[in-house]
């Protein structure tokens, strides 16, 4: 009998799928999980497990003790909802307009309380088990929150792992890499003040709008002629504000986005030459310039050796066929990322579907579409891998 054909295993499934459906009915947006967390704690004091609470506003932590071992591991999910309108018009749609769970932290969630159940029930392993069930991951940086709120101090762990759905690869199969694999998320604005005009008399003014588009357009060079080729970066303008009518030069306009990269170096070149060339427009144009550039979650950076055993499990779970050790890095941020700047550990993407699949569920529906929905056939491969690992992590000597 392997994981994935163990009857225990599907005794719980038809229970994980309401699980599941139920959170998808009732999401909650990041620092609003008071609902989602009392749920979580309830099913966990149900299954015996020891219940931390409070950690960085909504997270919990549920902690599995067996045996005499010393060691320990962190499972992650995350909580929170997107702030969008469903189109979906299934069963489990959400019940509360322009929230959402969009990008699978419903089944996330539904995943790891399957885990904590089956090992509460078997206990088979020799160790601690410390299950974090995380808020805020979508922009409110909970995963920094909980540390900063003594997670580690409070729930010690040798390691730490996270897990994410990924439409676009086929359902259950499973995809890591050593290193780099998401990139940081930074956002920044310019405001440019000068002043205006009558439209009809622009040598009267000082043009923010004509600087603000000038940089704009300048800012395009840095990842084409300042980034190495090798080094992946992408900075993109997604906002400008300017004037309120038609024949008014104004006196001021903003420009905001994002800029995303894989390391810190890179990070850093890209903040500074945006600084440098934004004073050099502003000069050049006759107008001030004030830059602001906030880092909001760094690159998430997987440590080799616990990305080789994570590896190592899931090829003897699903076959090494099922498993991708070189996915391309991913543009996208995680805050997952502020964990593995504390603990060693690794950050694996489970398939959500490639398209192949019948039926309306949704499966290669991109993340944070209004159309999204997370696939329930990777609730077993999902509890089967985090329990396949935990047992693996605790009765490894190493």
């Amino acid at each position: 009998m392997t994981m994935l054909t163990d009857p225990r295993l599907d005794a719980i499934e038809d229970d994980l799928i309401q699980i599941r459906r139920h959170l998808h009915a009732h999401p909650e947006l990041r620092h609003e999980e008071a609902q989602t967390a009392d749920y979580v704690a309830a099913r966990l004091a149900e299954w015996g497990l020891d219940v931390v609470r409070g950690i960085g506003g909504h997270g919990l932590v549920g902690v599995l003790r067996n045996g005499e071992g010393k060691r320990s591991i962190g499972l992650r999910a995350d909580m929170d909802a997107l702030p969008m309108q469903e189109q979906n018009r299934f069963a489990h749609a959400s019940r509360f307009p322009g929230r959402m769970h969009a990008c699978g932290h419903d089944g996330h969630t539904a995943m790891l309380l399957g885990a904590a159940r089956y090992l509460a029930e078997q206990r088979d392993f020799d160790g601690t088990v410390n299950f974090i069930f995380q808020p805020a991951e979508e922009g409110g940086a909970g995963a920094r929150l909980m540390i900063e709120d003594g997670l580690f101090e409070r729930c010690p762990m040798d390691a730490v792992f996270g897990a994410h759905n990924l439409p676009g690869i086929a359902a259950g199969t499973f995809a890591l890499r050593p290193g780099a694999a998401m990139a940081s998320s930074n956002t920044f604005s310019v405001e440019l003040s000068g002043f205006g005009s009558h439209a009809a008399q622009p040598h009267r003014s000082a043009d923010p709008v004509v600087a603000a588009t000038s940089l704009a357009q300048a800012w395009q060079t840095i990842v084409s002629r300042n980034v190495n080729p090798n080094d992946a970066a992408v900075l993109s303008v997604t906002e400008i504000h300017a004037g309120s009518t038609v024949n008014v030069i104004p006196d001021q306009a903003r420009l905001s986005g994002t800029v995303r990269a894989f390391s810190v170096e890179t990070l850093d070149l890209i903040e500074r030459r945006m600084r440098e060339i934004a004073q050099g427009i502003a000069a050049a144009f006759d107008v001030r310039m004030a830059f602001e550039f906030h880092r909001m979650y760094p690159p998430l950076v997987n440590e080799r050796e616990s990305t080789a055993f994570a590896a190592n499990v899931l090829k003897s779970v699903f076959g090494a066929a099922n498993v991708d050790e070189g996915i391309a890095p991913q543009m996208p941020s995680e805050d997952f990322a502020f964990y593995l700047q504390h603990r060693p550990g690794c950050y694996v993407f489970i398939g959500n579907g490639d398209g192949s699949e019948h039926g309306n569920c949704g499966c290669s529906i991109p993340l944070h579409s209004p159309n999204y929905d997370f696939n329930d056939a990777l609730l077993k491969p999902g509890v089967a891998w985090w329990v396949s690992l935990a047992r693996a992590w605790l009765n490894t000597p190493r």
